[in-house]
């Protein structure tokens, strides 16, 4: 079930192709005129109120809040009052306070509570977990981490349009922020493999503040420095305003891991090893591919400026509920990616060392990966 059919819901309904055995019940977004375009584009029922949406689910299914941001909390928390499990599009919510509130209401309810984004489960971010996992740089002591979108205010986002014609929310990103839309890309990652952040130490800004006359905008660039209970010292950057770059950089005693391509579930990732030349220290710029052993997930094909299977979290729920055991994207996880990802993009110039007060223990791997 769907709430919100704005341009990142057709992402999502292209993903649930890759899956026969996911069926979807139906969506509903409060633009009438936007919600009957895409439940026709797509061949699925259209319900005319969140009540009617919600009532429809049969018991066990997950629904999916891919509504504005400043909507999140209310939708979230009336999902889990109507006892469902829910996946929110990222942030969880735009106030820790509200946060921590969704975290208590589906706890309280067992339910599941998970935040995207699911890439985090995708080929790439599995590969480089195991390869760090198995130490093959060697001891992980600094990672970098980029973000960057380039001079995105520039770019004609007013012809960006989904596959059933919703235009891109230029106005809506610009206000959120880009480091509430895209941290958690890598963030994820970070987490999933080395769990707890201790301490944040960030700093925000906005450097452009024209931006298509867009006001109350939010910073759009980020430099965090993260601390974490067990795993090393990590720099990450979010911008709108750099060249494009989304590299991951994994540096060990051996050398390092890398992968240049956030956004793309089969990215290659690459272990350069560090070696000695004459009177030179050399980390090869000849990276060995390292792949996993068998077929991994499915697939979805390039689509603007990402090759992701927006599935994988709503799947990974769904298996966990007929499983029986516990769901990847937990509770914990989503509520401390929420935490992190407030701390960086609320943190100004002047608020240093942040501590912070969730906890999350590193995520398994996929049983594909392991």
């Amino acid at each position: 079930m769907l709430i919100g059919c704005g341009f990142v819901a057709d992402l999502y309904m292209r993903s649930f192709s890759t899956f026969p055995s996911i069926r979807v019940i139906g969506a509903f977004d409060k633009i009438t005129a936007r919600s009957g375009k895409f439940c026709s584009f797509w061949g699925i029922p259209v319900f005319e109120s969140i009540e009617d949406c919600l009532n429809a689910l049969p018991s066990g299914g997950v629904v999916l809040n891919l509504t504005n941001p400043n909507a999140h909390y209310e939708v979230n928390q009336a999902i889990l009052d109507s006892g469902h499990h829910c996946y929110s599009e990222k942030p969880l919510a735009m106030d820790m306070g509200q946060a921590r509130a969704l975290h208590e209401l589906a706890q309280s309810r067992g339910l599941m509570l998970a935040s995207a984004p699911c890439s985090v489960l995708g080929e790439a971010a599995q590969t480089l977990a195991r390869a760090v996992r198995d130490q093959v740089a060697g001891p992980a002591r600094l990672i970098y981490a980029e973000l960057d979108d380039g001079f995105i205010p520039q770019a004609p986002v007013e012809d960006w349009r989904s596959e059933s014609d919703a235009p891109w929310p230029y106005e809506d990103e610009f206000q959120v922020g880009c480091t509430l839309e895209h941290a958690g890309y890598y963030l994820s990652w970070l987490i999933a493999m080395f769990g707890t952040v201790r301490t944040v130490v960030a700093a925000s800004a906005e450097v452009l503040p024209d931006k298509r006359g867009v006001e109350n905008a939010a910073p759009d660039v980020s430099v965090a420095t993260l601390f974490f209970d067990d795993g090393p010292v990590v720099r990450l950057t979010c911008s709108i305003v750099a060249p494009h770059d989304h590299q991951i950089r994994i540096i060990g005693d051996k050398g390092m891991l890398s992968v240049k391509q956030a956004w793309h579930n089969g990215a290659a990732v690459r272990f350069h090893r560090r070696f000695r030349l004459r009177r030179r220290l050399i980390d090869s710029p000849f990276g060995r591919r390292l792949r996993l052993r068998g077929p991994t997930h499915p697939k979805v094909g390039r689509w603007g400026a990402a090759a992701m299977n927006f599935a994988l979290g709503p799947a990974e729920m769904l298996a966990a509920i007929a499983e029986g055991r516990p769901c990847r994207l937990s509770n914990e996880f989503a509520l401390h990616l929420n935490e992190v990802t407030l701390a960086i993009q609320n943190a100004g110039e002047s608020s240093g060392a942040q501590a912070m007060t969730t906890t999350c223990p590193p995520m398994p791997l996929m049983e594909w990966a392991v």
